[in-house]
Order: structure tokens, then sequence, then C-alpha cells
């Protein structure tokens, strides 16, 4: 009697689940289509809830708000009025310090391409909100983390809390945060600060547990209380990994000032790129994202060398001539530099791009036309709607009638029957499941499928605790009356992450092969993690203009970096003795990479993907302004409308969808940790 595997039954229940729903669909239409007289109002309940308890605790957050708007104000003023050879001197100074000669030109140069943009009031506005907003989630964030620490029956709770703060789109949370703090700048340096957060708590958790015993040990004996234990020893000891939570909350806090500006109506950088995106004036939303970039790639750079321990220190000296030189140049021509907003010496190049652009369109539109429609038409929509509907006289030239729906399915049947004999059971019964998806499509799936599917992998992947949570977390979404919009938003992130899987893979492992591929490829994925979400949108908006295709090429472009980085580090740290073993054994390049690099670097691939499925939800609601639908979508009106019901609802929807996907795929990397003895 054959014995089926864990995974092999997970399968065949999914499919049993499939077959049924498509074959009582006529009888039981209520099977593929959730009634509406089921659905709960929770998206009313929960709004209710939560205006009143807003309501209750406005008060106090208008109080805070009052009180924070005192140290913006005093950054933005003393970052505004200080002249600007000044700021650049202390900058290239500290440059200097940091990093040496390499550095400081960096931030010279930097620096005077964003005096010559004519952004540069707008930048010191945003300075000021990341000045402000950054030492605030540093305290909390660091607070978190000691207690944490501290505590360790509240470790748990506060790491589920930071999964969630993570995995909430950060629209969702602008929402409550407009109504409790009201329209301006204040609100969008609080949106700041808590977007900020969490990547400092969990850096000094993580710092605070590798703490060497040792250490620990010696401070206990040397008679210190708890209070300079921790100040004095464990929180020093930790200072590197503390130092990498710094430069991670100073690079979230800086991807925030676009949104925060959609709330903040403030005179910065962020707000410039938004209102030039309006008014489709590509060429000068390029430039103002250029110089987000800009200060992007400096405060990483700069405070990433914190976090290393291997930085040496530069003459002290240097950094200070520098600095008076700076100060000598700003006395001497007090009252004459020309004022720093009105240098503006792109301003003919960006009017250059927008008319090099609008003649690139013009030219190429019958081409640019046909890769999106070739796209949209041949790959999307099949995916969302199904063949059975996507194939029409219009898109493929042809209808897609109930025979050729006969053909896949038996095609897929003999696929699968084929792997079934060769031993490949779960494999074949995939392939039968894939099949049915292709022809219904993703957003149309019968949600008992869905909610067995889900399940039956949460069970492989981390058996009946995880099962039984993503089961219960997408019933409540299914109750909620998102299910159409979380099939919509799972199907578009869905596709992306497949693309950036299989293209990401691909490039890490030309990475991993090739130095000099590596040596080409890494300055580009450098630049595409400093770049903040809203500037994705700039570059193919210009090409594609409004749209799915623009959506999907965006989430791609944020979020494939992850992917290339994970699994080129992955192939290239296999241990020597494995390699030694391979090539004693004659094993060609390739049957090395197959059978022994390959499998070695699973867990940290997976662990690549895992990050590129979080990055693909964290654009989606960004992508929801260029044309998209789903939870997206109903979490950017819920902000111009002010409905918190709605917009909490779509954001908690969202994230489970990313939790769950999350859990799923950190269940498949433990296991295969584990089969490695890792």
């Amino acid at each position: 009697m054959m014995t089926l595997s864990k995974g092999s039954r997970a399968a065949l229940s999914a499919l049993v689940v499939g077959i049924l729903c498509l074959a009582l669909e006529g009888v039981a239409p209520w099977l593929v289509s959730f009634p509406k007289g089921w659905v709960l109002p929770a998206t009313d309940w929960v709004g209710s809830g939560m205006e009143s308890f807003l309501a209750l605790i406005k008060p106090a957050a208008r109080m805070f708000s009052a009180l924070m708007a005192y140290p913006m104000e005093a950054a933005g003023w003393i970052l505004s009025e200080t002249p600007w050879p000044l700021l650049i001197a202390a900058t290239v100074a500290l440059g200097w310090r940091l990093g040496g000669l390499a550095m400081a030109l960096m931030a010279a140069v930097g620096l005077g391409a964003v005096l010559a943009s004519g952004y540069w009031p707008e930048s010191m506005n945003t300075l000021a909100l990341v000045s402000v907003s950054v030492p605030l989630a540093l305290l909390v964030g660091g607070a978190i983390g000691v207690l944490a620490n501290e505590y360790p029956r509240v470790r748990a709770p506060v790491q589920a809390l930071l999964d969630v703060m993570q995995t909430v789109p950060t629209f969702a949370y602008l929402t409550p945060l407009l109504v409790l703090f009201g329209f301006g700048p204040v609100v969008g340096l609080i949106a700041s600060a808590i977007y900020a957060a969490p990547p400092m708590a969990r850096n000094v958790m993580l710092g605070l547990e590798r703490i060497e015993p040792e250490i620990k040990e010696a401070a206990v004996m040397a008679g210190g209380t708890r209070m300079q234990q921790l100040f004095q020893v464990e929180i020093p000891a930790a200072a590197t990994q503390i130092m990498v939570g710094v430069n991670q909350c100073l690079m979230a806090a800086l991807s925030m000032v676009i949104i925060a500006a959609v709330i903040g109506g403030f005179d910065d950088i962020g707000w410039e790129v938004l209102l030039t995106m309006r008014k489709a004036q590509f060429g000068a939303s390029l430039l103002a994202g250029f110089v987000i970039v800009i200060f992007a790639i400096l405060i990483d750079r700069m405070s990433g060398t914190l976090a290393d321990e291997r930085r040496r220190s530069y003459d002290g000296r240097v950094s200070l001539a520098i600095l008076v030189l700076g100060a000598i140049v700003s006395l001497a021509f007090y009252g004459q530099l020309q004022h720093p907003g009105d240098y503006a010496l792109f301003d003919s190049t960006a009017d250059r791009v927008d008319a090099g652009l609008s003649a690139f369109t013009s030219a190429n539109a019958e081409l640019l036309t046909s890769v999106k429609n070739g796209v949209m038409f041949y790959v999307l929509l099949p995916l969302r709607i199904g063949l059975d509907q996507a194939v029409l006289p219009f898109t493929w030239g042809f209808v897609w009638t109930a025979g050729m729906s006969l053909a896949l399915f038996a095609a897929g049947a003999v696929a699968g029957l084929y792997c079934a004999y060769r031993g490949k059971l779960t494999l074949g019964v995939v392939i039968l499941i894939a099949t049915g998806m292709l022809e219904t499509g993703i957003s149309q799936l019968p949600w008992p499928f869905v909610l067995v599917g889900v399940g039956a992998l949460s069970f492989v992947a981390g058996g009946v605790r995880l099962a039984a949570l993503s089961v219960v977390l997408l019933i409540t979404v299914l109750l909620s009356g998102l299910w159409e919009r979380a099939l919509l938003s799972l199907y578009l992130s869905g596709a992306s992450v497949f693309a950036c899987a299989v293209l990401g893979g691909a490039i890490g492992l030309a990475s991993a092969v090739s130095p000099m591929v590596w040596r080409v490829v890494r300055p580009i994925c450098d630049m595409l993690q400093t770049i903040p979400l809203f500037v994705f949108l700039i570059p193919v908006l210009m090409v594609f203009q409004i749209g799915e295709f623009s959506a999907f090429l965006a989430i791609m472009a944020y979020a494939i970096v992850p992917m290339i980085r994970y699994t080129r580090h992955g192939l290239t740290e296999t241990p020597a003795e494995m390699i030694e073993a391979a090539t004693a054994s004659g094993a060609t390049r390739w049957q090395m990479m197959r059978d022994v690099r390959v499998p070695y670097a699973a867990p940290t691939i997976l662990l690549g993907l895992n990050q590129t499925i979080l990055y693909a939800f964290a654009m989606l609601v960004i992508a929801a302004l260029i044309g998209t639908t789903g939870l997206g979508q109903s979490i950017y009106l819920a902000l111009g409308q002010a409905d918190v019901g709605l917009g909490i609802s779509a954001g908690a929807a969202m994230a489970i969808l990313a939790l769950i996907a999350d859990r799923i795929v950190q269940g498949f990397a433990e296991e295969r940790r584990h089969a490695l003895g890792l």
C-alpha cells in the first residue's frame, strides 16, 4: 500500500475541494461566490468602534501634536536659515570623519546637485521632518526593544505587534492619524515615526539577545545594578547591531516623506514629487525624486559606516578645517549669496526630459502599446479572470469554448499522471490545481477552495497551528465583505512575486557565477533599495501611463532586489568542504550548482522570496495611485474620504494576506534548514 506524503495529502485535499466546487457550481452557486447575506458589517463595526476610541484620545493626541510642532518648526527654521555653504561643509566634514575622501566627495557632489536642482528649501523641510521623526522613532523603538528583552513574557506579543506594524500598509493607518492629529506636517512626522520604529525595536531585541553570556556574567559579578548592567555593559556590547537599527530607521523615515506629504500638505520634497506627478510633469517629478534618492544614498552610506566594526576613524582636524572653511565662506559672502531655491540649473534638463519623453512615446507608441497589451492580454488578464473569460476575439482573436476547457484539463491530467507515474505525485496534483486556476482565474476562485488550499499549504509548511491560524484569518476577510478585493490584490502581488522570483533568481544566479555581473548588478540593487516607494511610479508612468501594467512593473522594480541579493548570497556561501567533496567526485560546474549549491542555498533563497512578498504587498497600496484595483484602492479611497472603518479593515485584510504568506515561506525555509542540519 502506497503511503502518501504530507504534501501529497494536502495537495489532494485542495484538488478534491476544487473539483467539487466546479462540479456543483450550477446547483450551489454559493460555493463559488460567497453570498452577500452572509457578510457581516465588520467595516461599520470597526469604523464606529475606532471613531469612539479616537474621540476619547483625540484631546491628548491634539495636545501631543501641538507640542511636536515646536521642535519641527525649530528644526525647519535652523535648516532653512543656516547658509547653504555651511550646511554643505558640515555634511562634507561628517563624510570625511566617517568614510574619508570618498565619502566626503560623495557628500559634496550630492548636496551640490541638490543645490543646483533648486529644491534646496523643500529639501531642508524634508530634513526637518526626518530630524524630528527619527529621534522619536529611535526612542520608541529602543524602549520597545529593551522592554521585550527585560520581560520575556511580553516578547511574543511585541513580536506580533511589530509584525502587524510592518505588514499593515502605511496608508491604512494614515486615516486614523488624520482623524486624531488633523491635517498638517505634524501628522506626517508621526506617521514617519510609527513606520520607522519597528526596525529599531527589532535590532535592539536582536542585539541584546546575541550578547555573549560571559559578558552578562561579568557584569553581574561586578556587582552592578540591573540598570547599570543594561546601560553600561549590554547596550554598549550590542552597539553594532543597534546601529544597524539606526540605519534602517533613518531609511524608513526617509522613505515615508512622500506618503507623509499626502496628509501633511507640507512644502517639502515629497509634496513636490506628488504635485509634479499630478501635473504629468515627469521631468520635474524625476528631478524631485532624484533629490530624495541623493539624500537616501548619503544617509544610508553615512549611517551604515557606524554599524561597521571594521571602520577606521579619519583625522578630525580635517573635518574641523572643512567646517571652518564653510563658516568663513558663509560669513564672507553673507547677504550676497543667491537664494538656494533660485538656482534651478536642471530646469532646462527637466524640460528636455519631458520633450524627449513625448517624442519617444510618440515615435514608439505602437511598440509600447503592443508590449503593454501583450503582457496584459496574454499573461495578466488570464491570471486575473481565467482563460475562459480572457480569451476573446478582441484580445486573442478567437473565443474560448467548452471544448478548449476540456482539452486544457486533459493536458493537465496527462501531465499530472505522468508525474505521478514517475513517483512525483505531489507535483502532478499541483499541475492539475494550476491548470484549474489558469482556466478559472485567481479573482474567480471558489472561496472553499482558497480556504482549503491555503490551509493545506500552511499545514505542510508549519503544521496544524499555522493551518488553523491561516484559515481563521482568511475567514475574517471573507466575512468582512472584502474577499473579492483581497483576491484581486492576491492576483497582482502573486504575479509580481512570480516574475521577481524568476527574473531575480536568474540575475542572482548570474551574479553568483560571474563576479563581473555582480559588479554591474550591485550598484543597481543599492540604488533600487534607497529609492522611496513613490519614485518607482515615475519612470513607468512616463512610458506606459496609468494602468495595471504600470503598477505591475513598479511592484517588480521595488520587490526584485531581495530575490537577487538573497539568491546570490545563498549560492556563494556554500561551505568549502562541500565544494571540495563535489570537485573530488568529478562533478561538473553545472552539477555542482544544481546538486550542491542550490540545495544548500534553498533556505536563504526562500528568505529572499519572503522579503520579496512583503515588498510586493508594501508597494501594492502605492500602485493603487496609478490604476490598480483591490485592497490597495480601498485603502487609498478610505484615506480620501476619512473612512476609518474601511481604511483599517482593508489594511488589516492586506496585512493578513502578507502575514500568511510570510509564515508559510518561513515555515518552508525552516524545514529546509532543519533538513540540512543548520
